[in-house]
């Protein structure tokens, strides 16, 4: 009969994961905050905020997916204190399955990172939630502490001033 070891001290598999995890967690934050001094302490308060977890609880099982859901909870409540003067820079737009000119694709994506950069904080955010987070609108309802018919309002502005602002094929806006 053999005994297996005891599992790492969920403390020691947080900082034995730390150099791998840092570059998603904080990938995950600039991805939808405007600035970059708002990810670094975003993800900043995850690493402290697992490590508290971490210490409570010895058994957590670590890894880079339970990180990123540490990291939803810290963008939800930055959310929250900024109350509906979120930011959210999205870097990347869904595509076409195979586009037929990656260039194409990669303009797309550009001026599409672009026209959300301009819009409002507020729609920024819900659009970033609902598209790339891929989260439903009761979550999005949720995470930016609105209801879900004032989101599903606020979601069709959204779209609505995306539209206006993403230039047509001529290079001028619809």
């Amino acid at each position: 009969m053999s005994v297996e070891p005891d599992p790492q001290p969920a403390p020691q598999a947080l900082l034995d994961l730390y150099d791998e995890a840092l570059p998603v967690v904080y990938g995950y934050f600039v991805r939808r905050c405007a600035d970059r001094a708002t990810a670094e302490d975003l993800t900043s308060e995850t690493f402290l905020a697992a490590m508290d977890a971490a210490h409570r609880d010895a058994h957590t099982p670590i890894s880079v997916p339970w990180l990123i859901g540490v990291a939803r909870h810290k963008l939800a409540d930055h959310y929250r204190r900024r109350h509906h003067r979120q930011s959210v820079s999205v870097a990347e737009v869904p595509e076409p399955d195979e586009p037929t000119d990656q260039w194409d694709a990669e303009l797309d994506r550009i001026v599409a990172e672009s026209v959300l950069a301009r819009l409002p904080d507020q729609h920024r955010t819900v659009l970033a939630l609902r598209y790339l987070d891929d989260c439903s609108v009761p979550e999005c309802a949720h995470l930016i502490g609105r209801t879900v018919h004032a989101t599903e309002a606020l979601l069709v502005r959204a779209r609505r001033a995306f539209r206006r602002a993403y230039p047509d094929r001529e290079g001028g806006t619809s």
